[in-house]
């Protein structure tokens, strides 16, 4: 399975930065990645609200091998408007949880902006994270009608 991920150019490697965010709280090491290159652009458009967008990004495509264990969240195991801003303490509570239990190496879970569509989470003190690779880095552009 392929996952994409779009970063800054200076951050290419598939590292977690600890920064509290809507599945972890700070201190907390995930690596967020989508099932598609339109969701990645959405979600970076949604967090980073049209700023910061005229610098230099790559688009990361990571190969998940089959035999990774993926666990899977549906919208209906989740709190009741889970995806509101201020109900995040949930999610984050759920997204910490996955990782101290450190069962698996990849967390799936719907993504706010497109409920049907998913996000990966990536455990990288997983031991099944050394199965997990970087396939390809490309340049990313952010078209102009989207800032």
């Amino acid at each position: 399975m392929e996952v994409f991920r779009i970063t800054h150019y200076l951050y290419t490697d598939l590292l977690a930065s600890g920064k509290s965010a809507r599945w972890n709280n700070r201190g907390k090491f995930i690596i967020y990645t989508t099932g598609s290159r339109a969701l990645a652009c959405l979600e970076n458009l949604v967090h980073r609200n049209g700023e910061g967008l005229n610098s230099l990004f790559k688009i990361l495509t990571i190969e998940i091998p089959n035999s990774v264990k993926i666990k899977s969240l549906c919208t209906d195991e989740l709190y009741t408007d889970w995806q509101v801003f201020t109900n995040s303490y949930f999610t984050r509570q759920i997204g910490d949880e996955f990782l101290s239990q450190n069962k698996y190496p990849i967390l799936k879970v719907p993504s706010v902006i497109i409920p049907e569509e998913s996000n990966y989470l990536i455990n990288p003190n997983n031991i099944d994270f050394r199965k997990i690779k970087t396939k390809s880095i490309e340049d990313f552009l952010f078209d102009n009608r989207l800032k």
